[in-house]
């Protein structure tokens, strides 16, 4: 008989399961939660490290988990940030990074958006020239203290998900390289304008393989090169090579890791590692996405059409990029009993449905697993990253409770990172 225990083996999500239904922290008032492994973030963020020579130096992709708890636990590893948005630059200020730490990413900046970031000393990456125009104007009166340079797109091509590739031909993102013209007027932006001395390219991220990021990483140093052979001298001292490493979803493994990214690097881009540059690095999914589950309870299982259905509380509302792009997004689920355990009995097929109204709202369609009843509850794995962090307010339910966890002496101890949402709190958000 098939079992779902051949294809899981972290006792450590199950310890965690167990004593939240011990301590009630999930019980009939608190029916789904997220949760961060601690000790997994420290361990994840140090081979990272160990992953890179010294000349890099690494930020966190505030838009995979903007919690205040997590950021702060990241900071405390020694990694910077990554922002997208002038809310993502007020949570990682917030959250204790150092101006000099944050980079700043995102595409649509306001003039009054740049300003700010500018008279911050934030770092900034430009999007498009009709942006490099505003902080044109801004640096004729004060120069910029922070790096800044522009966004490259090396138009090299899209991974297993297109909506997720962000070089290809026509992405939105970036100065887009290989246009007619574009590749010179780039080369003089920065011949013109010496406080420009960063380059920023993002290749792809879950779907794209190691080599093609690779290679888009090979165009931009080339690009580097030319730029300062203009300048006749080293301009660009900073590459931002963005980050976009895929997350394996299908089990506990993983892959890749930092190192076999590093290692394509090596033969992509040698120049990244002789020290001549600082490297930075933008990973987000990489580093949060095995580090973190989602549990619910089971509210109901029944059967309909010949079709085993369970209803949990986890839809649309923690896990939409799984309920609307299913087969881009498939989530690993196991299935548990209602105090915790791994459920042992044969696998059949089953929907793992959601609690929002409307027919899409699925975790998964004939997954294979134990037979879910009323009271059981399911792990959701790999959901560490852009998934209970950022609540979608379908149907206004209110935005899950975090709870940290780790083991100290054998035992495992949770903690709250964030509190749950209220209904009254959640109506003051959405209006």
């Amino acid at each position: 008989m098939r079992t779902q225990r051949e294809h899981y083996t972290s006792s450590k999500k199950v310890s965690a399961l167990k004593q939240a239904i011990a301590q009630n922290w999930l019980s009939e008032e608190t029916l789904l939660a997220g949760f961060i492994e601690i000790d997994g973030v420290k361990e994840t963020v140090s081979q990272l490290k160990a992953s890179f020579p010294a000349n890099f130096s690494h930020h966190f992709a505030v838009k995979a988990n903007s919690i205040q708890g997590v950021l702060r636990l990241l900071k405390n590893a020694g990694i910077g940030a990554e922002v997208a948005s002038p809310g993502e630059l007020a949570q990682a200020l917030k959250a204790g990074f150092s101006k000099a730490d944050i980079v700043f990413d995102e595409p649509a900046k306001s003039f009054k958006v740049i300003e700010h970031a500018l008279n911050l000393g934030i770092n900034l990456n430009i999007d498009n020239f009709q942006e490099f125009e505003l902080i044109c104007a801004l640096a004729e009166k004060q120069k910029p203290e922070g790096n800044l340079g522009f966004r490259i797109n090396p138009q090299i091509g899209a991974g297993s998900i297109k909506a997720m590739s962000t070089a290809t031909k026509t992405s939105k993102f970036g100065v887009p390289i290989a246009d007619d013209g574009m590749r010179d007027k780039v080369v003089a932006a920065y011949v013109e304008n010496t406080w420009l001395n960063t380059i920023h390219s993002h290749v792809g991220s879950q779907g794209c393989p190691l080599p093609l990021m690779g290679q888009g990483i090979r165009e931009v140093i080339r690009l580097v090169e030319e730029i300062n052979a203009a300048a006749g001298h080293q301009q660009i001292k900073h590459i931002n090579i963005g980050g976009g490493l895929t997350v394996n979803f299908d089990g506990e493994a993983v892959t890749p890791s930092f190192k076999d990214y590093a290692d394509i690097l090596q033969d992509y881009a040698p120049e990244l590692f002789t020290g001549k540059y600082r490297v930075l690095t933008e990973f987000g999914r990489s580093i949060m996405a095995k580090n973190g589950f989602i549990a619910s309870k089971v509210e109901y299982a029944k059967e309909s059409g010949g079709r085993r259905i369970a209803i949990t509380h986890a839809g649309s509302q923690v896990a939409v990029r799984t309920t609307f792009m299913p087969s881009a997004w498939p989530l690993r689920i196991t299935a548990h009993t209602s105090s915790g355990e791994l459920k042992e009995s044969k696998l059949i097929p089953q929907d793992i449905a959601g609690p929002c109204c409307f027919a899409g709202d699925l975790l998964g369609s004939e997954k294979l697993l134990p037979e879910l009843m009323r009271n059981d509850y399911i792990i959701i794995h790999e959901t560490g990253a852009y998934y209970f962090s950022n609540p979608f307010y379908y149907n206004s339910l209110p935005s899950p409770p975090v709870f940290g966890f780790k083991e100290i002496d054998g035992k495992t101890q949770l903690s709250v990172i964030r509190e749950e949402q209220t209904i009254d709190q959640m109506m003051s958000v959405i209006g």
